[in-house]
């Protein structure tokens, strides 16, 4: 979606990094279902620049296949958890996503780079101020970025094609089932900040029914309310 150059100088890191995320996709496949990531989450892994998404200095580790802090008690992921949970979303050229948790906004560009429009939520103030910043800057015009309760959803623009939430909640939460439309999906790590939490893809398969299934044991900060509760 951007007209961002793939040869730099951290292009080969890149490569490298996918070619992880790869070998890591085959050896989880039998627990996620998808041992091979489509071409175009690839494509995104490979093209999205996320030594701009991690902290001053923090570029030497930006392409370690690991979360590292971005400050206010939050992280940026595990390049491969990103990588899963944009498959698992089944993203698709056209499609409206909402991603709950913006941090540094390394999810939303990779997102950015398949669908056709992503809004995005962030309660941190300064996280979202940042990230807004720069996606702007990295010319992401297909995001829609904003502070506000992401448990809340943004009703405003449902529904969506997909939901997926970059921090954990104690269950799903039922604002963002009820704005995906019929035949959406949700991606949500489930559990609580001390237990052994879940990654959970939930399909909505109608305006009263949902299929839940568990992939793989995740490890993720809390879904923070306004106000800073916990969710709910």
């Amino acid at each position: 979606m951007t007209g961002l150059a793939s040869t730099d100088a951290f292009a080969f890191e890149r490569e490298r990094l996918a070619a992880e995320i790869a070998a890591m996709a085959r050896e989880t496949g039998p627990e996620t279902s998808r041992p091979r990531f489509a071409d175009a989450v690839m494509a995104a892994m490979q093209k999205v620049p996320r030594h701009r998404f991690v902290p001053s200095g923090d570029e030497p580790f930006a392409y370690e296949n690991r979360p590292l802090p971005i400050g206010e008690g939050q992280t940026i992921s595990q390049p491969y958890i990103v990588a899963l949970m944009t498959e698992l979303l089944d993203p698709r050229a056209g499609q409206v996503v909402l991603e709950v948790g913006t941090g540094s906004g390394y999810q939303t560009a990779v997102l950015a780079e398949i669908v056709a429009r992503v809004y995005t939520l962030e309660v941190v103030e300064p996280l979202a101020r940042r990230a807004s910043l720069l996606l702007g800057e990295l010319g992401y015009a297909n995001v829609a970025a904003r502070t506000g309760d992401g448990y809340e959803g943004w009703p405003e623009h449902a529904p969506f094609d997909s939901v997926v939430v970059t921090a954990a909640a104690p269950d799903v939460p039922r604002p963002l089932v009820d704005q995906l439309k019929p035949g959406g999906r949700l991606v949500i790590p489930v559990g609580g900040a001390g237990d052994v939490q879940q990654l959970l893809v939930v399909d909505k398969l109608d305006d009263r029914a949902t299929a839940r299934r568990r992939t793989l044991p995740v490890r993720f900060v809390p879904l923070v309310r306004a106000r800073g509760k916990i969710a709910p």
